[in-house]
C-alpha cells in the first residue's frame, strides 16, 4: 500500500479528482486472509484523501503479509460518468469482485459492448465505460469451455473486442498473484527490481494465433473461448526460455505504471510495451505475448536504463512543477543544444538524423504534425524552415489531419513533435504516414516513448522529465530543436547567414527576472473573464501558445489572433474593457503590428504590449509594456513566449487553483 500510494502522489501533477486501491486479503468474518480475497478502497479528491481512507477501514488487516503481493491504485480525471466512488478505478465485474481492472484511454465502442452484456443479465453500477472491460472479462471466464483458460488468454480475447485508445491492469480472485497488462494507444511501462543480476537485457515476445469463432451480436463481436480444439488456450502459456527470471528465482519486484516517474524511486530499468502487447507476471517471472506477428514486429523487448533521477522530479523550493520548470528553461534549452551546436564554427550536429539527412534534404515537401502545444512549436518554427529551405512545410493539428484523409507520398517527410511521445492522435498519423511510404522524424522528449520507437528517425529534446501539466520547458526546447533541424538542413550555408548565431540561455534568465513585475500584471488582470493575445509573423504562434496556457490553468478564457486579421472580425470584440495583449518586435512585421497596435487604441482599448527593450518607440507610445531583450528573429519567439507561461501560472494561483490538477489523462500504477 506504501509503495501505491507513493505511486499515485507522484503522478498527482497530471490531474485527478479521484483515486482508488484493490488489494489482497482482508480480515472481516466473511474474508479469509489470502491472496483470493480482493479488497476495493476508492474516494474523492486527492490521493491524501485515499490514504486517510485506506487507514480507517476496519475489515482490512495492513500487517497481514503474503509471499506474492499484488495490488493497483490509480488517479482518475473524470470523463464517463461524475467524480464518485462508484466511478473510480479500480472498476470491478461483480459484487464479490472477482475481475478489478484499471485504465487509462477511453474505450469508444462501450456502449455496444454495454448493451450485450446487460442483455446477458450483467447488471452495471457505474456510469464509466470502463466496467465494461470488467464485466467482459467475467462473461470470457463465465463462458469458458475448459478450467485451463489462463489469465492472459482472457485479456487477448477481450482487448480484441475494444476499440478506442487505452492502458490496462487486471487483477483477479481467479488468478492470485498474477497481473496483466496490455495497451494500446496508452503508456504502459514494466519497471523491474531485483537483488539480482537480471537473467537477460531483452524479453522474448511469445505468438500464438486465434482460431476461435466469433460470434457476432448487437453488431459486437465476441470470441468464444474454447469452441476450437487449435484455439490458444490449448497451447503452452509460458516457456521458461521466454520469461525473465527462473522458475526458482523470485526475488523480484514488477511495477506497471503509466509514467516512470512512478517507479523511478524503486528501479530504473524499464521495458517499453508496444501496442498490443500482453505482459503477464505469473509464478515472480514476466512474459510477453502478441497474437499474431505481423510486419516490422520487434521480436524481444529491452529492458532499458533510465537516467532519470529522483531530483529531477521534485519541486525543490518552487510552489509547483509548472513553475520550477518555467525556471528550468536556461538549463533546459541549453541541454538541447548540448554536444550539438558549436558557436565557434557555426555548425549543428544532430546524431540522430546523421544518415537520414541527406535523403531528407531531397524531399518535396516537409509536414510537421502534432497536438496542442507541440502544434504551437511547429507553427512557430514554419516560416524560418520555409525561407532557409525553399520547401513547402505543412503544419498539421493531428486529429484534424487524420479527419481529412490527407495526401501523402513517399517523398515527402513528416514530422511528429510530442513532448511525451506518446500522444494518441500523434502515434495515428504516424502509421497513416508510415504506411504511405512516408520518412518519418519523431521529436520528443521522452526516450524510448512510442513516437521516438516507431519514427525512422529523429531528434530527443533532452529537457528532462517535464511534470507540470502545462508544457512550458517542452515547448521551447522543441522549438530549438526544430531551429537546430533548420541549421542543419541549410548546410553550409549557416556562415553565411545574416542572422547572429546567439545564446539563448542568458536571455532567457533575464526574461525571468520580469517575474515580479508579471505577477503584478496578473494581480490587475486575474477577475477578467477574458483576454485577447495579439501578433503577427514568428509570434502568431507565442499568441495562439499562451491563450492555450490561459486556458488550461485558469479557465479564463483567452484567445490567441492573428493580429492581421483584426479587421474581418476579432476588433468588435475590443473595448475599454477587454484586456489585451500584443506582440510588438523589431522584425520584418514591425510596421504591420503598430497599425495593429493604433487599431486597438482607436476603440478605447488599453493593450499590454511585449516588446523589444531598445524599441523606444513603443515603449513611449504604449501605456503599459513587458520589455525582453532583442534576440535573432526566429528565435525572438522563445522570449517573448516566457512572459505568458509566468503570466498564465500567476493567474492560476490568484485565481484560487491548483496548478497541478489540470489534465486529461488518467494513470495507473501497480
Amino acid at each position: 500500500l506504501e509503495v501505491l500510494i507513493k505511486g499515485l502522489h507522484r503522478l498527482e501533477y497530471r490531474g485527478y479528482d479521484s483515486a482508488g486501491v484493490g488489494i489482497d486479503g482482508g480480515n472481516s468474518k466473511e474474508w479469509e486472509t489470502n491472496s483470493k480475497n480482493i479488497h476495493l478502497i476508492k474516494q474523492t479528491g486527492k490521493v491524501k484523501s485515499l490514504d486517510e481512507e485506506i487507514h480507517r477501514q476496519q475489515d482490512v488487516d495492513l500487517d497481514v503479509e503474503f509471499d506474492v503481493h499484488l495490488g493497483i491504485a490509480h488517479t482518475r480525471w473524470a470523463t464517463h460518468g461524475v467524480p464518485s466512488p462508484v466511478n473510480s478505478h479500480p472498476q470491478r465485474s461483480d459484487k464479490n469482485n472477482e475481475f478489478i481492472v484499471i485504465h487509462n484511454g477511453i474505450i469508444t465502442n462501450y456502449k455496444d459492448l454495454k448493451k450485450f452484456l446487460e442483455s446477458k443479465g450483467y447488471e452495471f453500477e457505474s456510469e464509466t465505460d470502463t466496467e465494461t472491460i470488467a464485466k467482459l472479462v467475467k462473461y470470457m471466464y463465465d463462458n469458458r469451455e475448459s478450467d485451463a483458460i489462463t489469465f492472459t488468454t482472457l485479456v487477448e480475447q477481450v482487448t480484441q473486442q475494444l476499440e478506442g485508445a487505452f492502458a490496462l491492469v487486471f487483477k483477479s480472485v481467479h488468478y492470485p498473484g498474477e497481473a496483466v497488462g496490455s495497451r494500446r494507444g496508452g503508456p504502459l511501462l514494466i519497471g523491474v527490481r531485483s537483488d539480482h543480476k537480471l537473467s537477460t537485457d531483452h524479453i522474448p515476445i511469445l505468438y500464438r494465433f486465434f482460431t476461435n469463432n466469433k460470434v457476432m451480436i448487437n453488431n459486437v463481436s465476441l470470441i468464444m473461448a474454447g469452441k476450437d480444439k487449435k484455439s490458444c488456450n490449448t497451447l503452452p502459456r509460458v516457456d521458461e526460455d521466454t520469461c525473465l527470471f527462473p522458475v526458482d528465482e523470485k526475488a523480484v519486484e514488477y511495477y506497471f505504471a503509466s509514467d516512470a516517474s512512478a517507479v523511478i524511486e524503486h528501479t530504473n530499468r524499464i521495458i517499453f510495451l508496444e501496442d498490443d502487447d500482453i505482459a503477464a507476471v505469473r509464478d515472480g517471472r514476466l512474459s510477453i505475448h502478441r497474437i499474431k506477428r505481423t510486419a516490422g514486429d520487434h521480436p524481444a523487448r529491452a529492458i532499458q536504463t533510465l537516467q532519470m533521477e529522483l531530483q529531477q522530479i521534485m519541486k525543490g523550493n518552487f510552489s509547483s512543477f509548472m513553475q520550477k520548470e518555467i525556471f528550468e528553461q536556461p538549463e533546459s534549452v541549453v541541454n538541447t543544444m548540448r554536444g550539438r551546436v558549436n558557436f565557434e564554427n557555426n555548425t549543428v550536429i544532430l546524431g540522430g538524423l546523421k544518415d537520414p539527412i541527406k535523403e531528407i534534404q531531397r524531399c518535396r515537401r516537409l509536414i510537421m504534425i502534432a497536438c496542442g502545444t507541440s502544434y504551437h512549436a511547429g507553427v512557430a518554427t514554419r516560416q524560418v524552415l520555409e525561407e532557409l529551405t525553399e520547401l513547402p512545410v505543412m503544419v498539421e493539428l493531428a486529429s484534424d489531419f487524420l479527419d481529412r484523409n490527407t495526401p501523402v507520398f513517399r517523398d515527402d517527410v513528416c514530422f511528429f513533435i510530442s513532448q511525451s511521445g506518446e500522444t494518441a492522435d500523434s502515434l495515428l498519423a504516424l502509421r497513416y504516414c508510415k504506411e504511405r511510404g512516408a520518412l518519418t522524424v519523431g521529436i520528443t522528449n521522452t526516450v524510448g516513448s512510442s513516437i521516438s520507437r516507431e519514427t525512422d528517425c529523429g531528434v530527443h529534446i533532452n529537457a528532462g522529465p517535464e511534470i507540470g501539466v502545462a508544457s512550458t520547458k517542452a515547448y521551447t526546447s522543441q522549438f530549438v530543436a526544430l531551429i537546430m533541424f533548420v541549421l542543419l538542413m541549410c548546410d553550409d550555408r549557416i556562415s553565411v547567414q545574416t542572422r547572429n548565431h546567439t545564446r539563448p540561455q542568458n536571455l532567457i534568465k533575464e526574461v525571468l527576472s520580469l517575474d515580479e513585475e508579471i505577477q503584478k500584471l496578473a494581480a490587475e488582470l486575474y477577475q477578467q473573464k477574458s483576454v485577447l493575445i495579439m501578433g503577427r509573423g514568428y509570434h502568431y504562434a507565442t499568441c495562439l501558445e499562451g491563450a492555450l496556457k490561459i486556458k488550461e490553468i485558469t479557465y479564463m478564457h483567452s484567445e490567441g489572433i492573428l493580429a492581421g486579421e483584426l479587421k474581418h472580425g476579432p476588433l468588435a470584440l475590443v473595448d475599454k474593457l477587454m484586456p489585451v495583449i500584443m506582440i510588438i518586435m523589431r522584425d520584418h512585421t514591425y510596421t504591420k503590428c503598430q497599425n495593429a497596435l493604433q487599431q486597438v487604441v482607436a476603440r478605447q482599448g488599453r493593450p499590454i504590449v511585449i516588446c523589444d527593450k531598445e524599441d523606444y518607440e513603443t515603449i513611449k507610445n504604449s501605456s503599459r509594456t513587458i520589455k525582453v531583450p532583442h534576440s535573432v528573429d526566429c528565435l525572438q519567439g522563445i522570449l517573448s513566449v516566457i512572459p505568458l507561461q509566468l503570466l498564465s501560472f500567476h493567474l492560476a494561483v490568484l485565481r484560487g487553483y491548483d496548478v497541478r490538477l489540470f489534465y486529461t489523462h488518467f494513470h495507473l500504477a501497480s
